[in-house]
């Protein structure tokens, strides 16, 4: 299975959580797994929509791994998706390009756990909050695998950090065991 890890973090270098993730995901490759920095590669924004759609047809799973900001992506990657899921390609009644490939999100929070959950802090679970990005891939006819989050980003260990970049690489480049909607 060919993965595409995409990070969208606007400070990658100053992210403790971001960066640990990334370096397990290029620990473990075994050469199906390639990381795209999405900051690093659009500084000014100015998305290659055909590059990207090329290389989303490469893969067998894209994961777009980012902090969690506002309850949402942080605006490259927002726009990555306005920009290179297009009608007609990626969706719409002639938008089968995306058909059956999996798709996930891994994202960090500095909240803990529990304020993500009914009567919370936040009111909702990060799953809920993270809908309307699923929503988007489900329009896709994608086949979108449960999200990865890490909570407390901020305050962890360096211990419970390599944890939890254990926990992501077990959870993010491991084969899923879903059954296709489409």
């Amino acid at each position: 299975m060919k993965i595409m890890v995409i990070v969208a973090h606007p400070n990658l270098e100053n992210s403790r959580a971001n960066r640990a993730l990334m370096q397990q995901a290029k620990q473990n490759t075994n050469g199906n797994v390639d990381i795209r920095d999405l900051y690093k590669e659009y500084p000014d924004w100015n998305i290659d929509i055909e590059r990207e759609q090329q290389l989303i047809l490469q893969y067998d799973r894209v994961v777009f791994q980012f902090p969690f900001y506002w309850y949402s992506c942080p605006p490259l990657l927002k726009k990555w998706f306005d920009d290179v899921l297009t009608f007609g390609w990626a969706f719409g009644p002639e938008g089968n390009s995306l058909r059956g490939k999996e798709f996930m999100l891994s994202t960090t929070a500095a909240g803990l756990e529990q304020g993500y959950r009914a009567g919370g802090d936040n009111w909702y679970t990060a799953s809920e909050l993270l809908r309307p990005i699923q929503a988007t891939l489900n329009r896709c006819k994608v086949n979108y695998l449960p999200a990865f989050v890490a909570y407390n980003v901020d305050r962890i260990s360096d211990e419970v950090l390599q944890a939890e970049a254990h926990r992501y690489a077990d959870q993010v480049l491991a084969p899923a065991i879903v059954e296709s909607r489409y």
